[in-house]
């Protein structure tokens, strides 16, 4: 689950992580009360998304003055943003966090995130703040230091000492960020989070260490532990169709591509995607319909896919080993009669009850094309599009 800036930095503050003064409005008005509260003249106003690379779209300003807050705040709530990672649609800005102003020195990168390889935490920093990590991992990836840790020790003293130097800070900017960096990990930890990513940190000329913008994803897994979390759920900001999947405990996630996939396993569902893609073709979506799939997962799957106007045809491709591929025809079947699937359909079934589960999609009179592998279920998919 991901959160909006000002949330992340609520959260931040309970843990004694340094971040700049500042309070979300939702009008122009509310801004300006907003900007008399801080302890600078300069005010910096920040449209509040679910995306990077607000900067670059215009969607953050500084103001020197309460008029310009005003005349920022009633451009900026209300428009559609795009950035690079809110694709050409954009994202309509419903909040903005103004904030004090910072006499910046330097700007940094730090960011913890799970590292699976190792099955520990990593926490990374960089000197090339304010620049996407992804970038300077692809173009420069000496200049990202990481220290794991190890999960029974947490982060130790002297790692967050070490990532200190090998940033270059000296003197009370190392004790700072030593600060900064535990509390970092002690936030991360307490609130079960999957990404904690401050780009930039800066320093200040007074030697200081805080947040300028703040990041932080929760594992969706653990949010019945954090109730307090859940409250913080954006709704308007989320894909509409992965927000009614997750009321059906389906596991959805839009994509670009034509081709609607249905698969039980993320495993398998991964793979399907990828052979579509070699194939030819391009995934609509990721759907997991999990290991009980029935009359009712099957058709509320269906009813999400085909919501997706771009959808043009749908792969089911189920594995019978917990549930019997019997059952997943029979959910098929009645699922299709029920509802209006008005795009070509190609199953593979295979695994426990394969053979019956053919038996019954044959005498069910249904239209389908049916696949006998992976790679067969693929490639059809891709030429029922092109008939």
């Amino acid at each position: 689950m991901k959160i909006h800036e000002y949330q992340a930095k609520q959260i931040l503050r309970e843990f004694n992580v340094p971040v700049p003064e500042g309070y979300v409005a939702f009008t122009a008005d509310e801004a300006v009360e907003a900007a008399k509260k801080l302890p600078t003249k300069i005010a910096v106003v920040k449209a509040q998304i679910h995306a990077g690379g607000r900067g670059k779209g215009g969607g953050v300003k500084l103001a020197k003055s309460l008029d310009e807050v005003r005349e920022i705040a009633e451009k900026m709530i209300g428009m559609t943003l795009v950035t690079h990672q809110t694709g050409p649609e954009g994202k309509v800005v419903k909040k903005v966090l103004v904030e004090q102003g910072v006499d910046i020195d330097r700007e940094l990168y730090l960011g913890v995130v799970l590292d699976r390889s190792k099955s520990e935490l990593v926490m990374m920093a960089s000197t090339e703040g304010g620049v996407e990590i992804e970038k300077v991992a692809a173009e420069s990836p000496e200049k990202i230091l990481k220290e794991w840790i190890d999960p029974a020790l947490g982060l130790q003293a002297y790692q967050a000492r070490k990532l200190a130097f090998g940033l270059g800070l000296s003197g009370k900017q190392v004790s700072n960020a030593v600060k900064f960096m535990m509390a970092l990990y002690n936030a991360f930890i307490a609130k079960d989070a999957s990404l904690a990513e401050i780009n930039p940190l800066v320093v200040t000329k007074q030697g200081d260490v805080l947040a300028l913008d703040a990041k932080i994803n929760f594992d969706d897994s653990a949010l019945y532990r954090h109730p307090e979390l859940l409250e913080l759920r954006d709704l308007d900001e989320e894909e509409p169709l992965e927000v009614e999947a997750s009321k059906y405990h389906l596991n959805y996630i839009k994509l670009d591509g034509n081709v609607g996939c249905m698969v039980n396993g993320a495993g398998l569902a991964m793979a399907t995607m990828d052979i579509i893609k070699l194939a030819g073709g391009d995934p609509a979506n990721f759907l997991d319909v999990g290991g009980g799939a029935n009359v009712e997962t099957v058709r509320n799957g269906f009813k999400i896919i085909l919501k997706d106007p771009n959808v043009k045809a749908i792969l089911i491709n189920i594995f019978g080993g917990i549930v019997r591929c019997d059952r997943v025809a029979q959910g098929v079947i009645e699922a299709v009669q029920s509802i209006d699937v008005n795009v070509p359909l190609v199953i593979r079934l295979a695994g426990t009850n394969a053979e019956e589960a053919a038996e019954m999609l044959e005498k069910s009179d249904l239209e389908f094309t049916v696949a006998t592998s992976l790679a067969d279920a693929a490639q059809k998919a891709v030429q029922v599009l092109q008939n």
